[in-house]
């Protein structure tokens, strides 16, 4: 049976992911793999899942995801690794991971992982996938056209905000055209509708670079 899901195979050992690759072409997946985040970014991967190795030495599935948000990206990610103890499984979910697999792979493990995967991902992925977009736009801004923006969602007009950053409405001015610009929006509810998308609390933002 041919299966059209794509597998994105990210893992620091050779061996490992050709064993994993064949293992998912022998169940009809077609696979890709990858040495690591920076690769699997470079090919632009608009669909599949992604098994990232969750190892020190292989790899890091936090890196992934990151690597992956960074640059705009959301695709579901499931963790691998051999023999994982407890809190190496629950630090990978809380990183963004949506399950675990043990190596060497299973093949009703993988098989029921990627239907549950394909049932609840559409509109889950959609959603993720806005977050990681909304965040690289905020990611543009300068430190103060950030202050701006959390004022402007808070819905404060351009001489409150002066008062409360202790500028002039004018400077006001020039920070928000400049933060609006690079959002690419053209309304005060379109950049309200990015910031909520990118899910991020006030002091997230401040620190976002």
């Amino acid at each position: 049976m041919e299966h059209k899901e794509k597998l994105h195979i990210v893992d620091g050992s050779s061996r490992s992911r050709a064993e994993q690759a064949r293992f998912g072409f022998d169940l009809g997946y077609h696979c890709e793999v990858y040495a690591d985040a920076d690769e699997l970014v470079q090919a632009a991967p608009s669909k599949g899942i992604v098994l990232a190795r969750d190892g020190c030495d292989f790899g890091s599935v936090a890196g992934v995801i990151e690597k992956l948000n960074a640059n705009g990206y959301w695709l579901p990610v499931v963790a691998t690794g051999t023999d994982p103890n407890p809190s190496q499984v629950v630090a990978a979910i809380k990183q963004g991971a949506l399950d675990f697999l043990r190596l060497p792979l299973k093949s009703s493990r993988l098989t029921s992982m990627v239907k549950e995967i394909q049932q609840e991902a559409a509109a889950y992925g959609e959603s993720m996938r806005r977050m990681a977009q909304a965040r690289v736009c905020l990611a543009r801004l300068s430190p103060r056209e950030r202050e701006i923006l959390e004022l402007v969602v808070a819905g404060e007009s351009n001489k409150e905000i002066a008062q409360e950053l202790q500028i002039s409405p004018r400077t006001v001015e020039v920070h928000r055209s400049s933060m609006m610009g690079k959002l690419g929006a053209h309304r005060a509810a379109e950049v309200v509708r990015l910031r909520l998308e990118a899910r991020l609390g006030p002091t997230e933002l401040l620190k976002a670079s």
